[in-house]
């Protein structure tokens, strides 16, 4: 996958706000991936605008290595990439399609909803995010 997150800085206690989603064991997810939340508490790898948020991927998940839970982070400060659209200073982020971030429109879920952009960043470019600050 591509344009995963990178962790700027993890908040709260424990670091970062981890929760644990159950992942299939065939699939690989790259650290830093956006999860998109289905359900019962499942996360996949983010492929669509309006996604539901589930968090950011906390490690390297290998396909087919047995391994059925992973950790996401939900709190903290990441960047991440915008889609073809631009993001301002201050706007609200959800999820734009696979991996990626865009301003919420009216039409996006409220579940989709990733934080707060910290910086103002243009189209296809990464920005500071701050993610989980309406939870």
């Amino acid at each position: 996958m591509a344009n995963e997150a990178v962790i700027i800085e993890l908040l709260g206690e424990p670091k970062g706000h981890a929760i644990r989603h159950t992942v299939a064991d065939g699939t690989g997810i790259a650290k830093g991936t956006l999860l998109k939340l289905t359900d019962p508490r499942t996360a996949v790898a983010t492929s669509a605008d309006n996604d539901a948020f589930g968090g950011i991927a906390a490690a390297e998940k290998t396909a087919s290595d047995g391994v059925t839970n992973l950790g996401a982070f939900t709190f903290g400060i990441f960047d991440l990439k915008a889609t073809a659209a631009g993001i301002t200073v201050g706007e609200r982020v959800s999820i734009g399609g696979a991996n990626t971030i865009s301003k919420v429109a009216a039409a996006d879920l409220l579940f989709s909803d990733v934080g707060i952009a910290l910086e103002t960043f243009s189209a296809s470019e990464v920005g500071a995010v701050l993610v989980g600050s309406g939870f």
